[in-house]
């Protein structure tokens, strides 16, 4: 009987922490490679509109055509990266900055 006790507990415990769980979990966790760069590259859209003048657009738009490349070429990673240097040299922050 103490068995059995103990064993719906832990029951209750694991059942309790799996409801719990993605709620305390971020909102961004669930996006995919391919959606991170698509929202690095709007995101750099808009700041290179909103830093046109600023020195570093021009890096910042060859960059932009180098993530994109990497991106479609299935380098998703090298393709955040590179979109994530490109925001840092305007001086935004990344959408997703823990990726």
């Amino acid at each position: 009987m103490r068995a059995f006790a103990v064993a719906s507990m832990g029951a209750l415990v694991c059942a309790s922490l799996a409801i719990a769980a993605p709620e305390q979990m971020p909102t961004h966790a669930g996006a995919t490679r391919s959606e991170l760069c698509s929202r690095l590259s709007r995101q750099l859209d808009k700041a290179i509109e909103t830093h046109a003048t600023a020195a570093q657009a021009a890096a910042a738009k060859e960059l932009q055509k180098k993530g994109s490349r990497y991106c479609a070429g299935r380098k998703q990673a090298q393709g955040i990266r590179t979109f994530a240097n490109a925001l840092k040299l305007l001086g935004v922050t990344p959408v997703d900055p823990d990726r």
